[in-house]
Formats: structure tokens, sequence, C-alpha cells
């Protein structure tokens, strides 16, 4: 039997990774599930995390547990960002390693390249230039967490890996007004004008800046490959001082062309203009993901096909909302 704790099992990622080990369970796979919401352990919590720990010592940790928000939350709470993340990381991964744990797998965020690192976006461009100001607090804790790992890793023979995703959508995302990433303020914007009969919607800054969308049951199973692969494998991939690995589709679109196609899933007729007084942030961010490709995984879910999906799920909790007041 073996032990596997994911961390942010209630997260977007961290759920559907956990949906994933249960259908592996369903499939007769000999795992035990470990989870804790946030008021059974915070993670922050330095003794906190060391009791449980101790007590559970599982043989294996997926960290999927952040503090995560888009341009406005980065900008609103900068410390917040730097400060939470850098203690979940801290904590759960020395006090992983305290515990005897050998395997463990950390998700960090594309965030990590520079502002003017070259497209697509390579492994090798860590630490090559200035990070994007906007999310800058975030990025230092994701890059500070890929050095955790890489540093157990050199120093005790540990199999401590980590992935770097691109931005990722799907089933459990946030949809709050402010405080949410581009493509799900997108679905809840337009469906609301569709709703309320508006004949325009305004999207931050240009539109012209690029980015690449995952669905989030496509990063579950690629966060699943990668924990899997064995160990030889991933080492013969990576280097000591550079073995995170790049997650995404390779594709990318512009937040114009998001934004319309958004509305034609919504069924959104009206106008889309620009508010040029919002921050674009970086003008491209596209992953190169072939180093994961060469290993054997690609992602397999179509952008239209996930909005689609994504606004069901949407529309489903809106209703189940309703249904509970």
């Amino acid at each position: 039997m073996r032990k596997i704790y994911v961390a942010g099992h209630r997260g977007m990622v961290g759920g559907a990774i956990l949906r994933r080990l249960q259908d592996r369970q369903s499939a007769g796979d000999a795992l035990e599930l470990i989870t804790r919401t946030h008021a059974e352990l915070d993670l922050t919590d330095q003794a906190a995390v060391r009791d449980f720990m101790q007590a559970e010592r599982p043989d294996v940790v997926i960290l999927a547990a952040a503090k995560v928000g888009g341009i406005h939350a980065n900008n609103t709470y900068p410390a917040d960002f730097i400060y939470d993340n850098l203690m979940i990381e801290c904590n759960v991964i020395h006090q992983a390693f305290a515990a005897g744990v050998k395997n463990l797998l950390q998700l960090g965020s594309s965030c990590i390249y520079p502002r003017a690192a070259t497209q697509p976006m390579r492994e090798d461009a860590l630490l090559t230039g200035v990070l994007e100001p906007t999310n800058e607090p975030y990025a230092v804790a994701k890059i500070a967490g890929i050095k955790l790992c890489e540093s157990y890793n050199r120093q005790h023979g540990v199999d401590y890996r980590s992935v770097m995703p691109t931005n990722l959508y799907g089933p459990g995302d946030n949809f709050h007004p402010e405080n949410s990433h581009v493509l799900p303020a997108l679905i809840r914007r337009f469906h609301e004008a569709q709703r309320d009969g508006l004949a325009e919607v305004v999207i931050w800054g240009t539109g012209k800046p690029r980015r690449e969308f995952l669905h989030v049951d496509d990063m579950a199973e690629a966060s699943l490959f990668v924990l899997d692969l064995p160990r030889d494998v991933y080492e013969a991939n990576t280097q000591p001082m550079l073995s995170h690995i790049n997650v995404g589709c390779g594709e990318d679109i512009s937040i114009a062309e998001l934004a319309a196609l958004v509305a034609k899933t919504i069924g959104f007729t009206g106008r889309i203009t620009q508010d040029v007084s919002k921050p674009d942030g970086t003008l491209r961010k596209l992953m190169d993901v072939s180093r994961l490709a060469e290993m054997g995984w690609r992602a397999r879910i179509g952008l239209e096909d996930g909005i689609r999906e994504t606004y069901a799920w949407f529309l489903d909790q809106a209703d189940a909302d309703l249904r509970a007041k």
C-alpha cells in the first residue's frame, strides 16, 4: 500500500490530480490517499506541518497547494503571495524530508521565466533575465520551490521533482470578478453580459498579448506521468540544477482571439472593446514542451472543447449555488 498525500486537493489542479488517483484506486491500485483541508492543516504553520508529516509519514507528496491569482490580485497583495507560497514550500518540502519522504512532486508556474525570455520558453531560460513586475513576488516563490527540491536532491539523495504548467483552466477554476485569471474572468464577464442583455463587453489591456492554455485534466495527467517516470529516465532528461519540466500544449492565442472564442461559446454577439488603461502583463508566454513530448506525453484537450466544458461546469455550479440559497 502506497500512501500519497495531495496538498491542495480542494484547488483546481489538486482536485484534478486527486480524481485521477481515485480512478487508479478504483482500478485496483493499492493506494492510500491522504488529504487535509486548510481548516484541518495550515501549510504556512511549520509546527502543524511537522506534526502532520511525522504522524502520517506518506510515501509520496504531491505539492499542489499555493496562493494563486491574476494580475489584479498579484498587484494588490504582493506580500501575501510571496510569504504564503514560500512558507508552504519550505514547510511541506522540508518536513516531508524530515519524515522520510523519498518522492515528491512540486507544481510551479510558467511565470518563473524572464519577461523577455525567448519564445517558446525553454527550461534553461530560468534565471536568465528580469521577471514580469506584475507577478514577481509569486514567481520568486515558485523559483525557490524548484531550488528547494533540487537542493534536497543534491544534498540528501531524495527524488523531488518539479513541473511548470502554463496557464491552466477547467472545472474547479476561480471565477471571482477581481481575483481570477484571464480565461475564467472572461467566461464570467461574457456570461453576465449575455444574461443581462448587455451590448458590450470590455476586456483588460490591448488584447494583443498571447497566452497558452492547458486544461486542468491534461495537467493532472502530465503531473502523474512525470511522477511515475523511472528515476533514471527523469534524470536523463534533466540536470541536477535544472530539473524542472515544462507542461503545456505548445500553442498560444491572443487575448482578443480568446475573448472572441469565449463570446462564441457563450453566445454573446455584442461588441468587444479594450480598456487600454489596464495592464497587459507579459506580451507572450508560450512554453517549449519538447522535453516532455520526447518522454512520451502530449496534451489532448483542445481549447474550444475545454472552454465549452468549463462553461458547462460554471453553469452547473451557479445552479447549485442558487439551489443552496
